[in-house]
């Protein structure tokens, strides 16, 4: 086993296929080679081991095969009678049941012998599971997610307790979802499961799990939870939807962490939450808010945000037309060198006086200057516009 654990896991049906390294074929040669002695197993079973060397031997088969000795799932998954036997190690034990669990509910591998409990009660038992898929790499990432997808779509809507957010694991796994998961089809799977799991959050459950704002230091995650924090105010105005925690002083409370930029006049605004996302919350509270109680507070966040805003808009537009003047005029000086090569029938090393951190060709900072200097532009149209509604109220 510790030498099939160095293989690596083929990704595709085409690499399986393939098997270029083994691992496939390895896996087969390993459960014929355990087969005689799964049958031992199975023979004494019934009658109370007292051998050591029995004990050891039925417990490194649970890792390789379940269902033909006849092993309570339950046991092995929930109430880690593996992990109490003194010839089994731990981290090797919880990636074993992780990878039982993924079979489990996600292949449905013997799923008709698995007894009918709460759902909530799976997902919390998974979630230490999905924790340790999440931390291996692509192949277990792929896993995790389709796990915890899973472990999700049986729980209720709105039915996760704000008391489930106190375990580490329910704090942890979610944003590592998005964190981990940097490459597009992960992260395209990541948002969905993301999403589902704010789904399954309760209202108050919803709100602490949004406060995470001032923790999550991620700029996707960030923008993600400012875009579910307008679809909750939207839902909790609808008749009969109304509840505390998305409206008045709880709202409130939410906004002032949204509403804040952590350097203050000195924040970056193209890597740190997404602004425009911000703005259009803003905007969308000053048209639809109803409540004068509230409405003086959120005037007041609104304008220091936005006085801040605007002197950090200034400064970062500052930096980028200097930076986009610096590019222009490094691409001149090596016009000129080139022409001057050209001429001379000399080829010469040219050092540019203004490096650049970024390996992009000038062609692509160019692009990305000037699309930054786009965006301060639609940034200060959505204030202007934020400011017109006020006016307007």
């Amino acid at each position: 086993q510790k030498q099939l654990s160095r293989l690596p896991v083929p990704y595709t049906r085409q690499q399986e296929e393939a098997d270029q390294y083994g691992v496939c074929r390895c896996c087969h040669a390993l459960a014929a080679f355990t087969k005689p002695f799964i049958e031992e197993v199975k023979r004494k079973n019934g009658n109370y081991i007292t051998n050591s060397e029995d004990e050891e031997l039925r417990t490194e088969l649970l890792k390789v095969i379940l269902p033909a000795i006849h092993e309570s799932l339950s046991e092995l998954l929930f109430f880690n009678s593996v992990k109490k036997s003194p010839q089994t190690d731990s981290s090797q034990s919880t990636e074993s049941r992780a990878c039982l669990a993924y079979l489990l509910f996600v292949q449905l591998i013997s799923i008709d012998s698995f007894p009918a409990i709460f759902p909530v009660f799976v997902l919390q038992c998974n979630m230490e599971y999905i924790n340790q898929l999440l931390s291996k790499k692509e192949s277990h990432l792929l896993k995790g997610l389709a796990l915890y997808g899973k472990s999700l779509e049986s729980v209720q809507d709105d039915s996760l307790t704000v008391s489930l957010l106190e375990l580490r694991s329910f704090n942890s796994v979610p944003k590592r979802v998005l964190k981990d998961c940097p490459i597009q089809h992960l992260r395209e799977s990541g948002l969905k499961v993301f999403q589902l799991f704010i789904n399954k959050l309760d209202h108050e459950a919803k709100h602490k799990f949004f406060c995470m704002l001032k923790t999550s230091n991620h700029a996707g995650v960030e923008s993600y939870i400012v875009k579910n924090i307008r679809s909750q105010v939207e839902f909790s105005m609808q008749p009969g939807n109304a509840n505390r925690w998305f409206l008045g002083e709880e709202l409130l409370s939410l906004l002032r962490l949204v509403f804040y930029l952590p350097q203050g006049a000195q924040t970056d605004l193209l890597n740190s939450m997404d602004i425009m996302e911000t703005l259009n919350l803003l905007r969308y509270l000053l048209i639809r808010d109803k409540e004068a109680d509230a409405w003086e507070e959120l005037y007041r966040i609104k304008d220091e945000y936005l006085k801040v805003l605007r002197v950090c808009i200034s400064i970062s537009r500052g930096y980028y037309c200097a930076e986009l003047k610096a590019l222009r005029e490094d691409q001149k000086l090596k016009a000129k060198a080139r022409d001057a090569a050209r001429s001379s029938g000399l080829v010469k090393r040219m050092t540019v006086k203004h490096e650049k951190v970024s390996n992009m060709s000038p062609e692509a900072q160019h692009q990305v200057l000037q699309s930054a200097l786009v965006t301060f532009d639609l940034m200060e149209s959505l204030i202007v516009r934020v400011e017109e509604i006020t006016e307007e109220k």
